[in-house]
């Protein structure tokens, strides 16, 4: 399981009446993070505007489901279509926020999340036109990988979903902004020192004031 940390400081990005997607993985679980009366829409490229939190096992409905393939309830007033529709909703720019995981991101804002060659992989889906056609893109992952390498790299050495489209990064241990300069510190982990972080961190951190605490 992530920390809890990561999902509570990733849920302050939604905001009042926006239209978000929540990628597969790490970010369809900020909907518990999010108050049942959050004034946002959660889109899923299936068909769905208005996504709930996952339906327990005596509330799902075989019909309802989210791009990953769980089981959804809806929120009052949502909507369903068909991946034409849903996908020209991504297209013409109509989400505000899409969050997607990554296995790699750097400090151009490129995004690596759909394959890693040699593995198995269901294929890039719409997270190609997610990252693309999104205004803002933020990537929560974890900041290192299970063998303890930086996902967040000077540059990214797996095959692309998007170049330059993320916008903020947030790991277990951080929070980066990636400006035209580089990737600046924004918030560190509590109980982490910036050495630590460095050391942590493939990519150069820019640090233009004193980071807060998350």
């Amino acid at each position: 399981m992530p920390p809890e940390h990561l999902l509570r400081r990733a849920a302050r990005e939604i905001l009042p009446g926006q239209i978000v997607n929540l990628g597969i993985g790490l970010p369809t679980q900020l909907m518990a993070y999010l108050a049942p009366d959050a004034d946002v829409l959660i889109h899923s490229e299936n068909g769905v505007l208005g996504c709930g939190p996952q339906a327990t096992a005596a509330e799902a409905d075989p019909r309802l489901i989210d791009a990953g393939g769980a089981y959804i309830r809806t929120r009052t007033g949502a909507s369903f279509f068909d991946s034409a529709v849903s996908f020209a909703i991504v297209r013409r720019g109509r989400l505000d926020l899409s969050v997607m995981g990554a296995f790699e991101v750097d400090a151009l804002g490129n995004l690596a999340n759909w394959k890693i060659p040699g593995r198995f992989s269901p294929g890039i889906g719409g997270a190609m036109e997610l990252a693309q056609k999104t205004p803002r893109v933020l990537v929560l992952c974890t900041h290192n990988d299970k063998a303890g390498r930086s996902k967040v790299r000077r540059r990214c050495t797996l095959p692309l979903t998007a170049e330059r489209c993320v916008s903020r990064i947030i790991t277990d241990k951080a929070v980066l902004d990636v400006t035209a300069e580089g990737l600046v510190l924004r918030e560190i982990a509590a109980g982490l020192t910036v050495e630590a972080l460095r050391r942590d961190t493939e990519a150069e951190l820019l640090i233009d004031r004193e980071p807060e605490e998350f």
